[in-house]
């Protein structure tokens, strides 16, 4: 039998630190059951103890999204332990390429990026849609980032930019198919990207806050956003 089914499951990639670390420390705060995804198990069950010394609502779990095999072991184990998802936050993505030009750029870390910022996310959200659709309220939140926006693009970082483009247009493209499911999916940018130049001091606090709003939005509330500090449009 599925354990813990009367809580909210919420399923974090790349949960164990940083932002995703808050992530998971502000849903447990609201009674969901976490699963804290994390490439270093050793590093999620560290962080889990942090916020949750019982384990009564966080779980570390192995989590490598561009991992096929991997991803199948934890969809079958997220069924097994939970019966369903009720959000999923797909936050595992690799290091902007910060001195990167997309006219003389290698397309081997391009490659690299696309596999984990964009199929990483698909894989995952492929995986456990089955068990999204059992939920009564499931939501979707793509973690992208600003060079992510058609609009703001000016060159650079291309690894990083191209594939959070195409994580915010797969965000659209599964906004537009499961509406009818009542799953509501969005692109949530966390914070401006480090090394800018105009990059205001934040805490990882402040960043969560934008993700776990679209978490725990509303029945008919917005599908399809790409959006910053809980609401706030940022431009594809």
């Amino acid at each position: 039998m599925p354990v813990r089914s009367e809580l909210p499951v919420a399923v974090v990639a790349n949960g164990s630190s940083g932002t995703g670390l808050e992530v998971c420390r502000r849903l447990a705060a609201i009674r969901y059951a976490v699963v804290m995804g994390g490439r270093d198990l050793e590093e999620a069950e560290v962080s889990a103890k942090e916020i949750d010394p019982d384990g009564e609502r966080v779980t570390p779990r192995h989590i490598e999204v561009d991992n096929s095999v991997n991803v199948t072991a934890l969809g079958k184990w997220v069924k097994e332990r939970y019966g369903r998802v009720d959000a999923l936050v797909n936050n595992a993505s690799g290091p902007p390429d910060k001195w990167g030009m997309a006219m003389s750029t290698d397309l081997s870390p391009v490659a690299e990026a696309l596999d984990m910022n964009v199929f990483g996310a698909w894989r995952l959200t492929q995986e456990l849609l089955p068990l999204l659709r059992v939920s009564s309220r499931p939501r979707i939140v793509n973690v992208s980032g600003e060079e992510g926006s058609l609009a703001k693009m000016k060159g650079g970082r291309p690894a990083y930019s191209v594939s959070m483009a195409a994580l915010n247009a797969l965000t659209r493209l599964l906004a537009g198919e499961l509406q009818r499911d009542g799953i509501l999916v969005n692109a949530v940018c966390p914070a401006p990207i480090p090394g800018l130049g105009k990059t205001p001091s934040r805490t990882p606090s402040q960043d969560a806050a934008g993700i776990v709003w679209a978490v725990t939005l509303p029945d008919g509330g917005q599908t399809g956003t790409f959006t910053r500090d809980g609401g706030k449009e940022m431009p594809w």
